[in-house]
């Protein structure tokens, strides 16, 4: 297998370990088609999201990467969803597009996919990923339905924290159905003027505000 690059994560500094990705991380695939629009988008904004809420310690172990059904493989993010980044003030530099492959999954603690039919090609490569395979917003209405208080707080560390979300979130996933098929997609805006790049970009931003959230323990800044 090819070692995924070390560079996607946030969270430098710790003991490293296979990979050289810490020994106690917990890594986040987001998946798209292309990689290129929505994943680049949803990736880097999980990571400047997660680094506002907690300051100086950034991802505390969270590990923040992504990947396309169809990736262009080395190709850059596309410019209207640099511009979006630009628009949250977050960073787009050094992005490098990526082709799922297994090695991805395996390595992944929690995969969010763009779309149903994503989840399920991510699902199809085997390797245990159901459990932790989500569609982002699927992801988001079970973590709305979880209990703060019932997570670990972040004196055990992010990085328990985030593995007890994603077993209740797991746990819920049979209880709490979308209300339409649509509910659960993030529609592809490859091409599209950069006002549906935006629109894309705040359904992204407001899904990931609870997600961050949970996986943090510390809301957004008002």
């Amino acid at each position: 297998m090819t070692a995924p690059d070390a560079g996607r994560g946030i969270g430098n500094g710790e003991v490293t370990g296979t990979f050289g990705f810490p020994r106690d991380s917990f890594r986040i695939l987001h998946v798209s088609t292309g990689n290129v629009c929505r994943s680049p988008i949803t990736e880097r904004l999980t990571r400047h999201f997660v680094a506002d809420r907690l300051g100086g310690l950034l991802s505390g172990g969270l590990i923040v990467e992504s990947a396309g059904t169809w990736g262009h493989e080395g190709a850059p993010m596309e410019a209207n969803a640099e511009t979006v980044l630009a628009d949250f003030g977050a960073d787009a530099s050094g992005f490098v597009g990526r082709e799922l492959l297994d090695e991805h999954v395996i390595m992944a603690d929690l995969v969010l996919t763009a779309t149903r039919d994503h989840r399920a090609q991510v699902i199809s490569m085997g390797h245990s990923a159901g459990l932790r395979t989500f569609t982002l917003k699927e992801f988001t209405r079970l973590v709305r339905a979880i209990d703060p208080a019932t997570l670990p707080t972040l004196d055990h560390g992010v990085v328990e924290r985030a593995r007890a979300l994603v077993r209740a979130a797991a746990a819920l996933r049979g209880w709490l159905l979308a209300p339409t098929a649509e509910a659960d997609e993030v529609y592809d805006p490859y091409g599209a003027p950069l006002p549906f790049f935006r629109s894309i970009g705040d359904e992204i931003h407001e899904a990931l505000d609870p997600v961050v959230t949970a996986l943090t323990g510390v809301p957004a800044r008002t």
